[in-house]
């Protein structure tokens, strides 16, 4: 895979960091925590801080800068429209403190699977969900939906990959509905294939 597709976002970097070694049960805690509490934040050097912490975080785990930025690549457009509207309402303070949080939220959830490996994180959630099974609640289904979800998303970017080269081989330049429409056939292709798969495994229902 090139350099140049965002096959890596969120995906788990091996290393022997002490974020690496440390538990996932841990880290998914420190997650939820960080999101719990992201609304006492409203200062911008209190959003300054969580972003510098998030920071520190990947050069303790050895993430490269690069792969730092890529996390929040594909929010740019959303943060740039977020903080925009909170500019003309509120002033730019309210600007930085909800876009920062967003960030930080982001950089903080990517650094956690950047560290972490999937079926790490899916062993603890499946754990957590054992309870819920007096509520008719299957753990290891959820987790094989969570697992299948995961799967998804670099193989949707590479379908994505595939159409755009295919269309500029084409000449056929920014044409949405010439990106949109093969993507789309080809994601419910692979999804048709996929519950085929399943469901000769008797995970059908």
């Amino acid at each position: 895979m090139s350099g140049r597709t965002p096959m890596s976002l969120g995906l788990y970097r091996p290393g022997r960091s002490l974020l690496h070694r440390a538990p996932a049960w841990s880290k998914l805690l420190l997650l939820l925590a960080a999101g719990a509490s992201s609304f006492l934040l409203d200062r911008p050097w209190q959003v300054a801080s969580a972003l510098a912490a998030v920071v520190l975080g990947y050069a303790v785990a050895g993430v490269p800068p690069g792969v730092m930025l890529r996390q929040a690549r594909p929010l740019v457009w959303i943060l740039a429209a977020v903080a925009f509207f909170h500019v003309l309402a509120s002033g730019w303070e309210r600007a930085f403190v909800v876009v920062g949080v967003l960030l930080a939220l982001v950089l903080l959830a990517a650094l956690v699977t950047l560290t972490t490996r999937t079926a790490d994180l899916l062993d603890v959630l499946v754990a957590w969900m054992r309870p819920l099974r007096v509520v008719g609640v299957d753990p290891e289904r959820v987790g094989l939906l969570l697992a299948l979800a995961i799967r998804s998303v670099p193989v949707v970017v590479g379908l994505g990959q595939e159409v755009r080269d295919a269309q500029r081989a084409r000449g056929l330049g920014a044409s949405p509905r010439a990106y949109a429409v093969p993507l789309v056939i080809r994601s419910l292709r692979h999804a048709d294939e996929l519950g085929e798969a399943l469901a000769a495994r008797g995970v059908d229902d």
